[in-house]
């Protein structure tokens, strides 16, 4: 009876009656609106701090630019000060020239009342000034140096990456190893994948395995969302993760393959010309993470999949290509097969629509029997993704 709300109890009831759950019609509609008026207003509460985190992400971006600019300005202020101490006063506006002639006993200073050995002595107070003001400023480098290391672009210059002791590496491997099984859930498990590695990016941005995962959890946030302006921003957001990423690790395939993707991503939204640029850069970096990556059949996927557009590229696409490259792209339908069977080679049945692939480059090459083959083979195959459930219907136009 606790859990019951009062207003299923009849208004004459005693404390022993039994209370009923019949509602009335209206009373249902009532309860019903009420339920989703609450529903919505979570939904809405959840966009606003996932908005209100991110507007705090960026925050503290802004705040490590102005903590290194404020950094540099003081480091070049003590190499001054270091340089320029000993021969001129703090308070003179003149050159080393005025100091000497000052030292000699003439009279130079502003006004004009300055006498023998002055300068001698005032240098004294001087250096004992310029003293204290560099410790001060080497205390203010100790400390924004270490808001320096929380960032992957601001490692000092005169210092090497900082090594992760061993809890901290232990750390960072737990996240990780949760990052990758969130990356492979569903829909809800990668939305909280992006927001678990958002919320540990001050602390682990300057390690290469995490970054590369929280640009994967864009491409991800990217494929969820439904909104044409979130999902550019979630593009370009991950796009400049890497970009500063490649700047270091230019020897890690996963940098590469992301950064590939969110391009082609980003590139959805753009004009003709700014698309087949795209796709220049996105065959560039698979090309690189293959070198260095040989035997993983998600690369020769992509690069199946980008030789397949290509061979299929429409009149004005084609026209546009001529027009603003001397060297346009090509790839034939069989450079696409290739690589959607060296997948198959790697790993058998590595996604249902690789096979569905398979299966349209055989049909477009005129080997009937070869595509029904593929087509039954991908009908085998579960659909574990958005990309499975497109090419289920592609399945599906092609069998009719």
């Amino acid at each position: 009876a606790q859990a019951v709300p009062g207003a299923l109890l009849p208004v004459d009831a005693g404390d022993g009656a039994v209370p009923s759950l019949l509602l009335r019609q209206d009373e249902q509609l009532e309860l019903l609106e009420r339920l989703d008026f609450v529903v919505r207003n979570v939904v809405e509460l959840r966009k606003e701090v996932e908005e209100l985190r991110n507007s705090l992400q960026h925050l503290a971006v802004e705040i490590v630019g102005e903590v290194r600019t404020h950094l540099e300005e003081t480091q070049r202020m003590t190499r001054r000060k270091k340089f320029t101490f000993p021969r001129e006063r703090s308070d003179s506006t003149g050159s080393s020239s005025i100091y000497f002639t000052a030292s000699s006993g003439n009279a130079n200073t502003d006004d004009g009342e300055s006498e023998g050995g002055y300068s001698t002595a005032n240098a004294e107070s001087d250096y004992d000034r310029e003293s204290e003001r560099e410790s001060e400023d080497d205390m203010s480098c100790d400390t924004v140096r270490t808001v320096r290391r929380d960032s992957l672009d601001l490692v000092p210059e005169d210092e090497s990456p900082l090594l992760l002791d061993s809890s901290v590496e232990e750390g960072l491997g737990q996240l990780l190893e949760q990052a990758d099984r969130l990356h492979s859930g569903d829909e809800r498990d990668k939305r909280e994948g992006f927001q678990l590695l958002l919320n540990n990016k001050l602390a682990y941005a300057g390690q290469q395995e995490f970054l590369w995962r929280l640009a994967r959890a864009h491409s991800d946030m990217w494929e969820l969302t439904e909104d044409a302006d979130e999902r550019r921003s979630y593009a370009i957001g991950g796009k400049e993760e890497l970009e500063l990423a490649l700047q270091k690790w230019d020897q890690s395939a996963e940098c590469h393959q992301w950064f590939a993707i969110l391009c082609g991503q980003v590139s959805e939204y753009e004009s003709i010309p700014k698309r087949i640029q795209a796709g220049y850069i996105f065959k560039e970096h698979i090309d690189k993470a293959i070198a260095l990556k040989p035997q993983d059949p998600q690369l020769y996927y992509l690069l199946g999949r980008w030789c397949y557009q290509v061979a299929h590229l429409g009149w004005l696409e084609k026209r546009t290509v001529s027009a603003l490259f001397e060297v346009p792209p090509t790839a034939t339908v069989q450079d696409a097969l290739q690589n959607f069977l060296r997948v198959e080679e790697l790993s058998p049945g590595f996604s249902k629509a690789g096979r569905v692939y398979i299966a349209k480059c055989y049909r477009d090459l005129g080997n009937a029997s070869a595509a029904v083959l593929w087509m039954d083979l991908a009908s085998e195959l579960p659909g574990n993704t958005k990309e499975d459930a497109e090419s289920e219907r592609e399945l599906e136009e092609m069998r009719s």
